[in-house]
Formats: structure tokens, C-alpha cells, sequence
């Protein structure tokens, strides 16, 4: 019988300690123009930037998560408002569920805000795990010409032409911080806070409701995980036991999809900051 063995899992990156006040030098001094705190589902990288920008003061948040930018999808995408606090968020219910949006969008609206932040001389924090949206607002991919900024040192300027984009800037040196956790403890983390969602906070009701309210059922399934398996569930084509298995097994493996595209970052040649929340 032929022998098994478990795959060797790569070892985690060696975790630092950023100093917010380090941090607020380095944007006074015009070094950095943006702070991105990324990481993978469940890692606490909303709390570390809430808590980033209340220690460097006058700082404002925009998300980078792709789906939290529908209104009325909340519980699902981990919105967590109350979070935030006094803290400004931005990027969040831009648009109603079942709309269309994407990258490029998604890159326009960063823009605006993103503009809007600097001109009031506030601190911007860039803060999710959805990798292309990070990439195409931290490289100012440019997806009229169909290729990234340019090399030169000049900031960068969205053209009218590029999607609709209006006059503004996109970050040229962003400063990127990464959450980091242990995968046990990942999973953990999110086995429990699946459950509490579907226990406690309501998934199920706030999936039906969508439904009620004329969002198309293939429209929620598209979006994935939690809108996919719980629709799945709702619509009777899922018992719960096997929305729960599958939903936390899908969730685990996006959570690894999304420190493989991070990784996968640093070797391009980004230096990732990581820090333990």
C-alpha cells in the first residue's frame, strides 16, 4: 500500500512591528501616499487599520473588498460599520445588490475618494483582502491602454478617456501592510464567525430578504461563498449540514487563494510589512 505523506505547507513570513507615528513622518515627508493593510478573511485587518488610523489621527479608510460595495449585503461581506466608529469609511454601499460593477470601476471610485482624502490633508488607508482591486489602484494599471503605469516618475493622472475616470491621482508609493495569522488559527476564526453569522446575526434572513426584494438568485449565487452556499440552502437545494461543510470549506480555501495572490505580490518584487493582530 503505498505510503502517504502531508504536503509540506510554506512556512508564514517573519512578522514586524510598524510605528504609526514612523508611519505619519513617512507621509508628511511626501515618501509614502498611501498605507494598504491587506490580508486574508479573518485575519483582523479591518480592527488593525481602524485601530492604525485612530493612533496616527485625521486618517480616513477606503475599502478594497468587492462585494462590500453593495447596499443590503452586510452580515455576508462582514461589513462591520460599527467597527469603523468615528473613523470615516469610503467605497462601501456604493450601489444596489444584484448591480453590475467591476475592477475598472472600482478604480474610478477609488480615485474620487482617494483625491477627495489628500485634498482635506487626511491620512488614507487603503483596507481588504480583494487583490485585483488593490492591484489595479496601487499600480494605476491603466485599463484603456491595457498595461500598468508607466515607469516614469511622474504622479499619476487618470485620463477622461479611461473608463470615465475624472481628474485625479492614484497613489505612486504605497506603504503595504499585511495581517498575519497562523492557518489553524485562521480557520478557527472563521468556523466560528461563520456561525455565529448564521446563528446570531442573520445570514439566512438577509439572503431571504434580498431574494424577496427582486435580487435574481443566480444574481447571489455569483457572487459566492456565503450568497452562494446560503442561497443554495434557502432555495432547498442544500441541507444545512451541507451548506455549512461546503461554506466553510470554500471559505478556507479563498482564505488561501488570498495570501497566495499576497505572496505572490512579494515576489514581484512589493515588500509586504507583516504584522500579528
Amino acid at each position: 500500500m503505498p505510503r502517504r505523506f502531508k504536503p509540506i505547507l510554506a512556512a508564514l513570513p517573519e512578522a514586524e512591528t510598524v510605528d504609526p507615528c514612523s508611519l505619519a513622518s513617512l507621509y508628511s515627508s511626501g515618501e509614502i501616499d498611501l498605507v494598504c493593510v491587506l490580508g486574508p478573511t479573518a485575519s483582523g485587518k479591518t480592527r488593525y487599520a481602524v485601530n492604525l488610523a485612530r493612533s496616527i489621527g485625521n486618517a480616513e479608510i477606503l475599502s478594497a473588498d468587492s462585494r462590500q460595495v453593495y447596499k443590503g449585503m452586510d452580515i455576508g461581506t462582514g461589513k462591520d460599520l460599527a467597527e469603523y466608529g468615528e473613523v470615516p469609511v469610503h467605497l462601501i454601499d456604493l450601489l444596489p445588490a444584484g448591480a453590475d460593477y467591476n475592477v475598472c470601476l472600482y478604480q474610478r471610485d477609488f480615485a474620487r475618494a482617494y483625491s477627495d482624502i489628500r485634498s482635506r490633508g487626511a491620512f488614507p488607508i487603503l483596507c481588504g483582502g480583494t487583490g485585483l482591486y488593490i492591484n489595479a489602484v496601487t499600480s494605476g494599471y491603466d485599463f484603456k491602454a491595457g498595461k500598468p503605469l508607466s515607469e516614469s516618475g511622474e504622479a499619476y493622472v487618470s485620463s477622461p478617456g479611461q473608463a470615465g475616470l475624472p481628474e485625479g491621482s492614484l497613489p505612486r508609493r504605497t506603504f503595504f501592510i499585511g495581517t498575519l495569522v497562523s492557518r489553524e488559527e485562521r480557520n478557527a476564526r472563521i468556523d466560528r464567525r461563520l456561525e455565529q453569522r448564521l446563528t446570531r446575526e442573520g445570514l439566512v434572513q438577509e439572503i431571504e430578504r434580498l431574494l424577496t426584494q427582486g435580487v435574481p438568485a443566480q444574481r447571489l449565487i455569483a457572487y459566492g461563498l456565503e450568497y452562494k452556499y446560503v442561497t443554495q440552502y434557502v432555495l432547498g437545494e442544500l441541507s444545512y449540514d451541507e451548506m455549512f461543510l461546503g461554506l466553510s470549506t470554500a471559505i478556507h480555501q479563498f482564505a488561501k487563494r488570498q495570501m497566495t495572490w499576497f505572496r505572490g505580490l512579494e515576489r514581484s518584487g512589493i515588500h509586504i510589512h507583516w504584522v500579528e493582530v
